[in-house]
């Protein structure tokens, strides 16, 4: 073997023969790697995908990091990111802030988690549960200002796409029900950035409109058919739930199919289902 070989081999700080060996107990090996594993790398963030959750009765949450070609353990300890722990669950999509250890007793590497944020659908999630949250506490889904429909309404505002499938499912489901009754259109986008928005106008415009006529409307019936957590996203957005909760008139959601949950049903006065 050539000298420049043989230097691709050489490990450095091998014994010479005779030399005295250097003979670690297992305690002072993992307390010198967890040195080595703190100081180098220290705090990291990583991202990964939750597995084998657990939740223990101390406050302790112990899981799993994991993608395509590892996984790495994790602990979030009680009381550390009180926002988003309980959001977490295996499948989670995460990016995690932690300290890079080693748990001594077992020489096992593990991540320390400080923060914790979901990606992806379970951002969308977090927000869901933050606005619920705070709408709740302000009253606007209590049970005692949710008021009666009248029985055989006679004029309803609908707010809606002028060229969505949930026009056609109205009109269809509601004039056959009832052919002499009035269906007072408020245009807007029902799917998108500026969705919201635009319902929200669309429900103080009918209620204005309304408190003008000698024969005012009877309910607003806000309307769009299925589809996946983003395309309803609308449907959860504050300044739409406000809009929903200021309205003079009555308000029915009718959104997504029966498993779709949204803002809008928590504060309208009736949750139906898309005709």
């Amino acid at each position: 073997m050539s000298r420049e070989q043989q230097s691709l081999w050489d490990f450095g700080g091998l014994p010479e023969q005779g030399e005295a060996r250097k003979v670690y107990g297992v305690a002072e090996l993992n307390r010198k790697a967890k040195g080595l594993l703190e100081n180098q790398l220290g705090t990291v963030w990583v991202e990964g995908e939750i597995t084998g959750l657990r939740r223990q009765s101390s406050g302790h949450i112990y899981f799993g990091i994991k993608d395509e070609k590892g996984q790495l353990g994790c602990a979030l300890f009680r009381g550390t990111d009180a926002e988003n722990r309980s959001l977490i669950e295996d499948g989670t999509q995460v990016l995690l802030q932690g300290d890079v250890t080693l748990f001594e007793a077992r020489g096992q590497y593990q991540l320390i988690v400080r923060k914790v944020e979901l990606q992806g659908r379970g951002e969308l999630q977090v927000k869901f549960e933050k606005l619920k949250r705070k709408l709740e506490a302000e009253g606007l889904f209590a049970p005692g200002r949710k008021r009666t429909l009248p029985g055989f309404p006679a004029r309803i505002g609908l707010v809606t796409s002028p060229t969505g499938a949930a026009i056609r499912d109205v009109l269809h489901v509601v004039l056959r029900r009832n052919p002499s009754l009035q269906i007072v259109l408020e245009p807007c986008r029902v799917q998108g950035a500026t969705a919201a928005a635009e319902m929200a106008k669309a429900v103080h415009r009918l209620n204005q409109w309304s408190a003008r006529q000698s024969e005012p409307l009877d309910l607003i019936l806000l309307a769009r058919g299925g589809g996946s957590l983003e395309d309803l996203w609308a449907f959860n957005e504050e300044v739409l739930a406000r809009a929903v909760h200021e309205s003079a008139l009555p308000v029915v959601s009718a959104v997504g199919h029966e498993i779709d949950i949204l803002i809008t049903d928590f504060v309208a006065d009736v949750r139906a289902a898309t005709p």
